[in-house]
């Protein structure tokens, strides 16, 4: 099956209420075409998961700015005065998960887990509602594993076949989201030939990826 395809062709399978993971940290490795497109598309009602929602003019941001989404999942909002904003006028649900938690979240959905045990939070407001559990004397939550309709990743090489390296600190989220959801759509800045991809520097097999689109 040939993988890549236009990026309108990809971004279709995106509807509004879908749940999708768009990797990157503060906007390094996004996907950031796929995201322009889904502005043009018009896509609402979205669940986003992800680091952080970005800047209001780059990454997960663009999204929250222009009214796309109706609830995040990050680790931090701090660099997007809008994101705050709208959670403080009841306009978007946003849930807030210590960084090194939701991404054993995303591993745990990517794996078939049905959630991860972490001392974090026990105590605090983040406990509320959680199933608690004790083992050997200490109490963890439960924190329950992460899926997503669609991931929007970025690669720096891809190989026709889907196979993907990322080049330095754009590897971030990108190859935990890979495995943690149904559809995998990855942004490729170099689409290169079968074969030319040293094995040794793949980091998420083409198995995981159903598209490519060149960024």
């Amino acid at each position: 099956m040939k993988k890549l395809v236009s990026i309108e062709e990809a971004i279709s399978k995106i509807e509004d209420g879908m749940t999708i993971m768009i990797g990157g940290f503060l906007a390094c490795g996004s996907p950031n075409k796929m995201i322009d497109a889904l502005l043009q598309k018009g896509v609402k009602d979205l669940t986003i998961i992800g680091n952080d929602t970005g800047f209001i003019d780059r990454g997960i941001g663009k999204l929250v700015v222009s009214g796309q989404a109706k609830k995040v999942i990050v680790s931090h909002i701090g660099t997007n005065k809008e994101t705050g904003r709208l959670m403080n006028e009841g306009k978007l649900e946003v849930v807030l998960v210590p960084q090194g938690t939701l991404a054993e979240q995303v591993r745990a959905g990517g794996a078939g887990l049905g959630g991860v045990l972490t001392p974090i939070g026990v105590g605090t407001p983040i406990a509320e509602g959680k199933d608690h559990l004790i083992i050997d004397g200490k109490t963890f939550l439960l924190e329950k594993a992460l899926r997503a309709d669609v991931a929007l990743i970025f690669g720096s090489k891809v190989d026709e076949k889907g196979n993907v390296y990322y080049h330095e600190s754009t590897r971030n989220f990108n190859p935990l989201m890979a495995t943690a959801a149904d559809f995998v759509i990855v942004e490729a800045e170099e689409v290169v030939k079968v074969g030319e991809l040293d094995p040794h520097l793949i980091m998420t097999p083409g198995l995981f990826v159903k598209q490519i689109v060149k960024a």
